[in-house]
């Protein structure tokens, strides 16, 4: 599909986008109610919710939305042959290539959190994306050949990207095809927050694909409710669910996108330091930060590290996180000291 950003991460691990509101009503006090706006983009949906006494301004909060997300992906796209990323992906390697201030704002980010993760997260992680099976190129039913894997790794890693903030340019030492997945759908809900916020609406709940940001309270003074899907494949019930007042919320999970050998179940989260699908007991990760991009990018990264890796490691740096891992027939959770606060409890199948 030409216009949408490839997805690692799979919607069916992020957030269920059915938030636990009750009623989408009035305010008898005060004819506040919540208004939406909705639609696809990047390969899924997306949705604006905010309290507002006035619904005239809805069609132009609708089109300009529309405009944003039609920018982004021309910007940050590997599935537009014209986009930004797409040209950048095919320039020369060893020539330093100047980008837009947004898309090398996503590459910088990108990068600095590869660095903080110690290559777990990695945006030039995609041929060997591509190369297991789950990328725009097809799904495989056999684990590729060892030779060619370790030849894609060699090529792989964001060190081999040098970016100059004062020209505003990347250059790449080889080859290296950045795909930007897994944090411009976070950035997208940035974006999307920030208009709502030019308005003056400061009332909101917005969402791409699972992945969300809010602020303030819903009519009646009740903050926003968010239900955690359960890891099961085949079913949609709630895990957990989490109430806040402002901030970002991204999952990432690995128990739906993925293929089976001899037995051996291929996860479509590849590790990029080891060029190889993940292996541990980690179905999902739920990570909540002031930013959707971060909150994306990191639901990533400590997936990559693992339950006791990514548990210590979010513990260490202050990430506020809840890891869910199999147990036996059933799954433990465990959440950072910073996460806590958030939980409420769970209300069964959605």
């Amino acid at each position: 599909m030409a216009n949408r950003i490839r997805l690692t991460k799979w919607l069916a691990a992020s957030l269920l986008a059915v938030f636990v509101l009750g009623v989408l009503g009035c305010n008898s006090a005060s004819q506040e109610k919540v208004v939406a706006v909705q639609g696809l983009t990047m390969g899924t949906s997306f949705s604006m919710k905010w309290v507002d006494a006035d619904e005239s301004r809805v069609p132009s909060i609708r089109a300009e939305a529309g405009e944003l997300l039609a920018l982004i992906n021309q910007q940050m796209s590997t599935y537009i042959d014209t986009s930004e990323l797409s040209v950048l992906n095919r320039a020369e390697a060893g020539v330093a290539h100047k980008v837009g201030p947004e898309l090398f704002a996503m590459v910088q980010r990108a990068r600095q959190i590869s660095e903080v993760s110690g290559g777990a997260f990695d945006v030039t992680v995609g041929p060997l994306v591509n190369l297991w099976g789950f990328g725009p190129e097809g799904r495989i039913t056999h684990q590729p050949d060892t030779v060619e894997i370790e030849q894609l790794k060699s090529k792989v890693g964001y060190t081999f990207l040098h970016l100059d903030p004062a020209a505003s340019t990347v250059l790449k030492e080889y080859d290296q095809y950045i795909d930007l997945s897994a944090i411009a759908k976070g950035y997208g809900v940035d974006q999307l927050a920030d208009l709502l916020e030019a308005r003056g609406i400061r009332r909101y709940l917005v969402e791409i694909g699972g992945e969300l940001r809010m602020r303030g309270v819903k009519p009646g003074g009740e903050p926003w409710r968010l239900a955690i899907e359960a890891p099961r494949a085949g079913t949609r019930e709630v895990q957990q669910v989490i109430s806040l007042q402002q901030g970002a919320v991204a999952t990432s999970g690995d128990y739906r996108n993925y293929f089976e050998e001899d037995g051996v179940r291929y996860s479509h989260t590849i590790d990029p330091r080891t060029a190889r699908p993940i292996r541990h007991r980690l179905v999902s990760v739920t990570v909540i930060a002031d930013n959707c991009a971060d909150a994306d990018a990191w639901a990533t990264a400590l997936m990559v590290m693992g339950e006791e890796q990514g548990y210590n490691f979010a513990f260490e740096q202050g990430i506020k996180a809840m890891f869910t891992s199999k147990s036996g027939d059933g799954f433990d959770s465990r959440a950072t000291p910073g996460f806590v606060p958030y939980l409420q409890e769970p209300t069964g199948g959605l």
